[in-house]
């Protein structure tokens, strides 16, 4: 007997139906039916999509290739100019990119000539530190440097240097540019070079037998080449002397 009709007592013995109980839908087998005529009818469906695909025709997948675009006529853009171009006037000599000294300024002995190639062994030397320096100049790619120094009086010196990086793996004269900086100083941003920095010294350095020493210095970047500028003296130096030669230095780069 299917589970879902229930058991009624008729309450004879007769086995004739009571008119008074209540009549009973069987819905097993409706059910069943019902339900295998949507499952027919839904493969159906499939199989007759199936059947409509298989008959047109295969749909064209657009082409992988790009068309060709024509070249516009005509020579193309002009080369930059060597004053335009500024691989032109780094990868050439740095020493011609060096501010000039001042007229009555006396070439220091520490350089040979007015403006000088400096190795990194001569310039490292030239750092506290040398040879900690030396190993974070291989570190940065070093490349080259140039270097330009005077001397005004029996105290007032100045000294210029332009660093060039590699910069394969990093940006090592933005680093470097930035690494300088001198104990009890007020600074200033250099216009016109991003985060370029002048800085003028609060309080000499002093040393028994030795007269004060005031410094100032600038440190800036552009592309691949740092710019190092110290002046040093015994007097206090004014804000306006070391940014007076920063700026004409970056204007050369």
């Amino acid at each position: 007997m299917p589970e879902d009709v229930p058991v009624v007592d008729s309450g004879t013995t007769s086995g004739e139906p009571d008119p008074a109980a209540p009549r009973v839908r069987r819905r097993g087998r409706t059910t069943l039916l019902i339900a295998t005529a949507a499952v027919l009818g839904l493969v159906a469906g499939t199989c007759a999509g199936y059947l409509v695909q298989a008959d047109r025709e295969p749909t064209k997948l657009p082409s992988l290739s790009q068309p060709v675009v024509a070249q516009a006529k005509g020579a193309g853009p002009e080369p930059l100019s060597a004053a335009q171009d500024y691989r032109v006037k780094t990868d050439g000599d740095l020493r011609k990119l060096l501010i000039k000294r001042p007229k009555g300024a006396q070439n220091l002995s520490s350089l040979q000539g007015e403006n000088s190639w400096l190795d990194i062994g001569d310039y490292a030397d030239q750092l506290k530190h040398s040879d900690e320096m030396f190993r974070e100049l291989l570190g940065a790619e070093f490349r080259r440097a140039a270097g330009t120094e005077w001397g005004v009086g029996n105290t007032y010196t100045v000294e210029i240097r332009l660093v060039q990086y590699r910069q394969e793996e990093g940006l090592g004269a933005a680093d470097r540019a930035n690494y300088w900086n001198v104990d009890d100083t007020r600074g200033w941003p250099i216009p016109g070079t991003g985060d370029g920095m002048a800085y003028v010294s609060t309080k000499p350095e002093t040393k028994p037998g030795y007269l004060p020493l005031y410094k100032a210095q600038a440190a800036a970047w552009r592309g691949d080449i740092a710019m190092e500028i110290w002046i040093y003296d015994t007097k206090p130096i004014s804000k306006s002397k070391i940014m007076d030669l920063a700026k004409r230095q970056m204007e050369r780069l």
